[in-house]
């Protein structure tokens, strides 16, 4: 027999099981075909929903296919091809500073670590998180987005408000073997059920493992992500 579950892991253990159910195909909803293009998508998509982001790297992507692209062209141009994303300049800067970096450091591609890949202008763990679970398939860590920050903390199962300490707080109750699903399957309820502003508690899979849904949290549930 293996060790008995805290109530915590339980819990946790019974929202990734009714997930799994609810979203069996839950992904990655970025389009990419390989890790630079991973990079530069997850770097655009902060604080800017997938479905722009997808939008706008369709085109990206046929213009720009090497670091020495994004490197080499003047920020102006590089930014109005981005101009309909969030913070387009700030993330042009990071991303052609990414890429030299990658150049000068790297040989010209996406790093495998997350200290070398935090290391990059632009990058963060979050994205440090995407692109090795997504390019390099290594999984060390568990993507905390607003999703996740949001809806952990709805669900009681961490008081921590900022995404690093969610997931401090995350990675001992989430089997290490969900990891990598645990943040698609709250992405895909954060976006069908479990909203910023209009959470539908009442059609919600796991309202009765919800002390929000049941009136036992002080998460307000009106409120918009922090991060």
């Amino acid at each position: 027999m293996g060790t008995p579950l805290e109530p915590r892991e339980r819990q946790v253990q019974e929202v990734i099981d009714r997930l799994h159910e609810a979203y069996p195909d839950s992904t990655i909803s970025l389009t990419f075909s390989n890790r630079l293009e991973l990079l530069v998508a997850v770097v655009l998509s902060a604080q800017c929903t997938d479905e722009r982001v997808n939008k706008v790297t369709a085109d990206l992507f046929e213009k720009y296919e090497t670091p020495e692209d994004y490197a080499e062209v003047d920020q102006d141009e590089l930014a109005e091809d981005l101009n309909s994303v969030t913070y387009y300049n700030n993330k042009a800067g990071y991303i052609r500073d990414a890429c030299r970096k990658m150049i000068d450091e790297h040989d010209g591609e996406v790093p495998d670590t997350m200290d070398e890949l935090t290391d990059l202008p632009g990058v963060g763990r979050k994205t440090a998180n995407v692109v090795l679970q997504h390019g390099h398939d290594i999984v060390e860590g568990i993507v905390v987005d607003t999703h996740v920050q949001r809806l952990t903390r709805r669900l009681g199962i961490t008081e921590a408000e900022r995404p690093p300490a969610i997931e401090e707080d995350l990675l001992p109750v989430v089997p290490e073997a969900e990891w990598q699903a645990f943040t698609h399957l709250l992405i895909s309820h954060g976006r069908a059920t479990c909203t910023a502003r209009n959470p539908d508690c009442a059609d919600c899979v796991l309202a009765d493992l919800c002390p929000s849904a049941k009136g036992d949290s002080d998460v307000d549930l009106a409120s918009g992500d922090a991060w």
